[in-house]
């Protein structure tokens, strides 16, 4: 995320609690509640050149934040509660989701505990390539290419470039041009291709990078035996789904569970998009979601519940608890609805009748 970006939306967020705006303009966006989206929680490391750091919130912001959520009468609520309440259309009380994505070795660490202690439910999207060790988790591998050389060199369009990374600054900067120019491929194989032949030039292991970050099955299956937690199903190879062909989308889609299932006993009933923006799930895979018998599937496009999200339960909005943003401050008006109301031109969504 750009640095213009970061600003823009802070700003937003500051006119929006400090003007009251979000409490007055609450009953009308609030909706009936909301799903959080979160993956790391870890204390912040040291360094400047952090370009992931919005996937990362510190412990003590997180357990603020639950105690946060514990005090404002809200009701936390797991994803089969939520589904029930959507379906049934009880709406007298507001609630909550807690949902973790990518099922990283830090949430047993930081996050647990704060759930255990204050009797939260969450759920947890597992890629089963990440369990399994044979995962990609190819923006962290990005990262570190990056982070650890002053030059790097690649071919693009059939002509090598180098790029000259030695200040912290460079390091932003081409990690950004050369993210954005990833996801900007036509598909994953390419994406993926790029990837593996960077990390085999500059010494990078993605396997070992899932040993290092990602839960094993062992892990998962401990945290499956606590009744507060749910696990979902979040694809096997944590692919761009637009990216793939039908017939992998499905695959993918269908398989997670299965291998889940076959792991750990449990048969995910949710499912999460990876990525999740409008340029990795769509009609199509919503449709897909739906064949396959989910209860729900959550996207990340930023946005609360509302009644009509009924309706559209392969496609629920998140809001992020971003890493760039910890600020209780900024959480009040998240959930207020008013920020997203904001990004959408204060109109109200379809989903709101």
């Amino acid at each position: 995320m750009s640095g213009l970006k970061k600003t823009i939306i802070r700003a937003g967020l500051e006119t929006l609690y400090f003007s009251g705006a979000h409490i007055a303009l609450r009953p009308l966006f609030q909706g009936v509640g909301v799903i959080l989206t979160l993956h790391h929680v870890k204390p912040s490391r040291p360094g400047t050149f952090q370009p992931n750091r919005l996937l990362e919130v510190a412990p003590g912001f997180f357990a603020a934040v639950v105690r946060r959520l514990r005090r404002s009468g809200l009701d936390i609520v797991s994803l089969d509660e939520m589904h029930r309440r959507l379906v049934e259309r009880d709406f007298k009380r507001r609630f909550v989701c807690l949902t973790f994505d990518d099922g990283y070795r830090d949430l047993l660490q930081w996050a647990y505990p704060v759930l255990k202690k204050n009797d939260v439910p969450f759920a947890l999207y597992v890629p089963t390539g990440f369990a399994d060790r044979i995962g990609e988790i190819w923006w962290v591998a990005l990262e570190r290419i990056v982070a650890r050389n002053d030059r790097i060199g690649l071919y693009i369009d059939g002509d090598e470039r180098r790029f000259d990374c030695t200040t912290d600054s460079d390091k932003k900067n081409i990690y950004e041009q050369l993210y954005w120019w990833l996801r900007s491929m036509k598909t994953e194989d390419e994406l993926r291709g790029v990837v593996r032949d960077l990390c085999g030039r500059y010494g990078v292991d993605m396997k070992a990078l899932c040993e290092e970050l990602c839960m094993s099955w062992e892990d998962i299956a401990e945290l499956s035996r606590d009744p507060l937690v749910t696990i979902g199903a979040h694809t096997v190879n944590h692919p761009i789904l637009k990216k793939t062909s039908d017939r992998v989308a499905r695959s993918e889609m269908e398989m997670s569970r299965a291998v889940i299932e076959s792991a750990i006993g449990i048969r995910p009933e949710h499912f999460a998009y990876p990525v999740g923006d409008p340029t990795s799930a769509g009609s199509r895979e919503f449709a897909i979601a739906a064949e396959l018998g989910f209860k729900t599937a959550v996207t990340t496009q930023p946005g609360v519940l509302f009644p009509g999200h009924r309706d559209h339960l392969m496609a629920l909005p998140r809001i992020s608890l971003n890493g760039e943003y910890q600020q209780l401050r900024y959480l009040r008006v998240l959930m207020s609805g008013t920020a997203t109301a904001m990004w959408n031109g204060f109109r109200r969504p379809k989903a709101a009748a």
